[in-house]
């Protein structure tokens, strides 16, 4: 931005990125988002915006390429950009020679090889990947919203208290980065043609929707303190809460599990299973020994059964009864039990038949729903 725009601007659109509760709520945790947006932002630092001194078409173009590595959808708003490039670049084939097809054949073919040491065969992850999410639409198996969601909910809570001033910003911002604007909404515009959508899949442009704030921010002359402190206090709250605060349950209930972990010579007589909605919890990344673990399975089904149930939707039809089923003989019951509160009064009967102590309750979140709760207990087998 300090070549772009200029020395202020530059500032302001930076500190629009960095009070930005999404980007704090995001940028912490290990999202395959979180690296694709800071590819995005550095590869946007050598891509040839007018008025920039910094262009190289190899590192932007090298920074893409690994970015689709890591997540294919990295290439969705990268698409009008490479697209002007083309366009404006007066040695088009050399460009296509010395450039893109050297990078890009480079970093297929790494890719290639790295899957190929990790599967064990030959596969294409890129493809696997459009033909889930795309062609065959499983993603809906997670959730799904309407066409409008990104532009009626997702957008506006990703951008929080900065919406205002990149509506402003975009009225100030000089023409030559309207490509900018144009790719935020080309990319909200292919992401709401999925049927799965979530907030963190349009994470990648909001630094593109900073540059509009910082251009507005640069602006407001007399309202700035009065904006700062607004758009400072607004995001820091909200940052704090939904950081330290909200849905914490989860992962602390996994620090207490660390604690359970077995130190003697038979590791085996100690196992946790967690019965909540898959993938509620942190797995081994947080727990780190080898400790008995399970969860209930949610995969998708890839055989096209019109009434298909995975495992934890037929636990949560009976769970009491799914349980009696399951563990049958006290042999293969879990030492250590996970479940929300929602719960213990649907398995009460189970815990007590088989002995089971509640030790532990860790608060999760002010706002239980379906089959969440407001807290997660634990129960040791005495």
């Amino acid at each position: 931005m300090k070549h772009v725009g200029n020395q202020e601007v530059a500032g302001w659109v930076f500190f629009c990125q960095l009070c930005s509760w999404f980007t704090w709520y995001c940028c912490t945790r290990t999202l395959t988002n979180t690296m694709e947006t800071a590819l995005t932002a550095t590869a946007l630092f050598y891509y040839p915006l007018e008025g920039s001194r910094s262009m190289n078409s190899v590192r932007y173009l090298l920074l893409v390429a690994i970015a689709c590595i890591i997540r294919p959808t990295a290439l969705i708003p990268w698409v009008p950009l490479l697209l002007r490039h083309f366009y404006q670049e007066q040695r088009k084939l050399h460009l296509t020679l010395h450039h893109v097809l050297p990078v890009g054949f480079i970093t297929f073919i790494l890719s290639l090889i790295i899957d190929r040491i990790f599967f064990g065969q030959w596969t294409l992850v890129q493809f696997n990947f459009l033909k889930f999410n795309v062609l065959q639409n499983l993603g809906t198996f997670y959730g799904s919203h309407p066409w409008h969601w990104y532009f009626s909910q997702g957008f506006p809570v990703v951008l929080g208290t900065h919406l205002p001033f990149f509506i402003h910003g975009c009225f100030l911002a000089p023409r030559r980065l309207h490509i900018l604007l144009l790719t935020i909404l080309w990319t909200m515009l292919v992401y709401s043609m999925l049927g799965h959508k979530e907030f963190r899949f349009i994470y990648p442009v909001l630094p593109f929707c900073m540059v509009f704030c910082g251009y507005s921010l640069a602006q407001l002359k007399a309202w700035r303190k009065a904006a700062l402190s607004f758009l400072l206090l607004s995001n820091l709250l909200l940052a704090l809460y939904t950081g330290l605060v909200h849905q914490r349950g989860t992962l602390d209930v996994m620090n207490h599990i660390q604690q359970v972990c077995p130190r003697g010579p038979n590791p085996a007589s100690v196992s946790v299973f967690i019965m909540m909605p898959c993938h509620s919890t942190p797995y081994y990344s947080h727990v780190h020994c080898p400790l008995s673990m399970r969860f209930l399975q949610c995969p998708p089904d890839l055989t096209g059964k019109t009434q298909y149930l995975d495992e934890a939707d037929m636990f949560y039809l009976n769970p009491l009864s799914w349980l009696q089923e399951e563990f049958r003989s006290n042999a293969s019951l879990p030492t250590h039990l996970i479940t929300f509160n929602v719960l213990e009064k649907d398995i009460r009967a189970f815990l007590t038949s088989r002995s089971y102590e509640r030790t532990a309750i860790f608060f999760h979140t002010h706002w239980p729903e379906g089959r969440t709760g407001s807290h997660i207990h634990v129960y040791e087998r005495s």
